[in-house]
């Protein structure tokens, strides 16, 4: 058993040691208030840091480091009730050196007790208007020297032997690193390193670098004592006596794990408003062209029927104008493509029976992914019903089935599932209902994930795929309302999943096909007159009769003539009016009066909200015939 002397002198050996340490320490100021805010002891690190002799402030109130606004504000006694009611006070701000220039500073402030009595706060101060880590030293008497360092606990301050061996320990340490003071004095301070890290010789690199640099800085990974890792903020001075012999070290550490998570999110979040930046503005261009060449499609789609009429009796002719009428199909499907990527597609939403849906596809995914892949269809009986546009969410099924059977060209499985999900994570709350189609394919290389929305990006080779399929599926379900994720790993396969917000409204019946002709007037309101002329051939060629205005204020005056039927209008028109404004203004003239919308692009489409029907243009005559027919008389 050591003697009381021996004892005593260890004490005040390791109390010298705290102060060399605090002392040696030149990046922090620390220092010492008693309760009222008064300083009571100074160092040399708020001298280099504030400019002051300890006889110049050592007596004086610490409002007199703040700027005189912060002053008749009151913030210096906030600061000290705040510390004195929570146990800490932490802030930034700016701070006035003796020569009257100001600095950035990062202080904290911790009330000290001893037995229960509140004896004044220790006050931590660094300067941070150029971002340096540093620590600066209190200097305190030795009755209170050992509570000031205890008395914070953000920072691990101990001291190192010349050979790294830990020599004292205080309350930020014992919080951070989970060690009490006799579990760790005496033990070298690269147990606080991972494995790794000790056999690359990362701690007696730290040392060599502190002594030849004068200190050591970086942030790495730390271990606790019950194994779990940190992300530090470490510092680490040389100690030297007034000889320059090396007495050891001060180190300094911090957890910043949360600021260095929080930075992480930060930055992914910055990729995903740039990824959704870049989708945007690729929308924007496609959706325009598309918007022009649905147009153009329309007019060769209405010639297309005329030139029929025309060769019925020369087979070569015909299969011309059949071949001009395939190639117009396949270029509806691409601009059709272009748009719901872009979100600007004219939609018919309906309330469907989801499960109904995706059965009523089956055939056709069978007869797309081949002999070779098994399809397994996973639908739950209790499936909420959803509002979109059924032909696009078909099509979307077809699309990932597609995709799905080109990632498996040796075969293999096509799962199609749909069940309900509640969500409640910030980014997407209610009820959904979740469609996933997953393969066993090849699966997606990670620096590709991000690409695969974009349009016309593929992997395939020249003339096997458009490179829009997938962004088809992405601008549906956005325009649904909804969201679509990938989960990909190489050599196990590719899961898709569309969400969808649940609907109210109860699913709706199919109707029976039309085929039979009309009869009537038509007045046909389109700006574009080549689009006029095949719109209006299509009509005549149902049996229509037709009456034509280029814009909004030409169609109220054909409507104010009587003898029309029906109306079938273009939505995107120049002028104060567009053809959805037209139509509610006919409406209200006449209710009963049967309105058909067309549009090839428009986002005031998505504004009608099933007030009238919209048709997609280009549109052939079937389709005119079958949508002019279900019209309400």
């Amino acid at each position: 058993m050591k003697k009381p002397s021996s004892r005593r002198r260890g004490l005040l050996g390791s109390e010298r040691r705290f102060r060399l340490l605090v002392e040696g320490v030149v990046d922090y100021a620390i220092y010492m208030l008693d309760p009222h805010g008064i300083i009571t002891n100074w160092n040399a690190g708020a001298r280099r840091i504030k400019g002051y002799e300890a006889d110049e402030v050592v007596g004086r109130h610490f409002q007199m480091f703040y700027p005189e606004e912060d002053r008749e504000a009151g913030l210096p006694a906030r600061a000290l009730n705040i510390a004195r009611e929570q146990g800490k006070f932490e802030a930034e701000g700016w701070r006035v050196r003796k020569d009257g220039t100001k600095f950035l500073a990062s202080i904290v402030l911790d009330a000290l007790y001893e037995g229960g009595e509140l004896i004044g706060f220790a006050k931590i101060t660094r300067d941070i208007t150029e971002r340096s880590k540093a620590a600066d030293a209190l200097r305190d008497s030795e009755r209170h020297f050992r509570l000031l360092v205890n008395g914070v606990t953000d920072y691990a301050l101990y001291m190192l032997d010349p050979d790294g061996i830990i020599t004292n320990w205080n309350a930020g340490g014992q919080r951070i690193k989970g060690y009490l003071p006799e579990e760790i004095i005496g033990q070298h301070f690269s147990r606080f390193y991972s494995k790794a890290d000790q056999a690359a010789g990362r701690p007696a690199r730290a040392l060599r670098l502190s002594l030849e640099k004068g200190r050591y800085e970086e942030e790495g990974w730390r271990v606790r004592k019950d194994g779990t890792f940190f992300w530090a903020s470490v510092v680490i001075d040389p100690i030297r006596d007034g000889e320059g012999r090396l007495l050891g070290f001060a180190k300094i550490t911090r957890d910043i794990s949360e600021r260095r998570e929080a930075q992480q999110n930060l930055e992914k979040i910055q990729q995903q408003l740039a990824q959704s930046q870049k989708l945007d503005a690729l929308g924007q261009l496609t959706g325009g062209v598309a918007h022009d060449f649905n147009n153009l499609l329309m007019v060769v789609t209405g010639s297309v029927n005329a030139l029929k009429n025309v060769a019925q009796s020369d087979p070569k002719a015909l299969r011309a104008v059949q071949a001009i009428e395939t190639a117009c199909q396949r270029g509806a499907s691409l601009t059709g493509q272009l748009l719901t990527f872009a979100r600007r597609q004219s939609v018919n939403p309906q309330t469907i029976d989801i499960r109904e849906s995706i059965l009523s596809v089956r055939e056709v995914l069978n007869t797309g992914l081949g002999s070779i892949i098994e399809l397994r269809i996973e639908a739950a009986d209790d499936l909420w019903p959803i509002t979109v546009d059924p032909a696009e969410f078909e099509t979307a099924l077809v699309n990932l089935a597609v995709n799905a059977r080109d990632a498996m060209p040796d075969g293999g499985t096509v799962t199609v599932q749909a069940g309900n999900v509640v969500f409640d994570d910030g980014t997407r709350r209610g009820d959904h209902v979740a469609i996933t189609v997953r393969d066993t394919g090849v699966g997606i290389p990670p620096d590709l994930v991000a690409k695969i929305f974009d349009p016309f990006f593929t992997t395939k080779p020249i003339g096997k795929g458009t490179g829009l399929g997938l962004s088809q599926v992405h601008g549906f379900a956005h325009q649904a309302g909804g969201t679509i994720t990938v989960d990909s790993k190489l050599g196990e396969g590719t899961s898709f999943t569309i969400y969808l917000p649940r609907s109210t409204a109860i699913p709706m019946q199919q109707p029976e096909e039309i085929s039979s002709l009309g009869t009537g007037t038509v007045l046909l309101v389109e700006d574009n007159p080549d689009v006029a002329v095949a719109s209006t051939g299509l009509l005549e060629q149902l049996g229509y009769a037709v009456r034509w205005a280029s814009d909004a204020d030409a169609a109220l005056k054909e409507i104010d003539r009587d003898g029309v039927d029906f109306v079938l209008s273009d939505i995107v028109m120049p002028g104060k009016m567009d053809g959805l404004a037209l139509a509610r203004e006919l409406k209200k003239r006449n209710p009963r009066l049967p309105i058909l919308l067309a549009s090839g692009y428009s986002e005031a489409a998505q504004n009608a909200k099933g007030e009238f029907p919209i048709l997609r243009k280009p549109y052939r005559i079937h389709e005119l015939n079958e949508a002019l027919s279900r019209l309400d008389r």
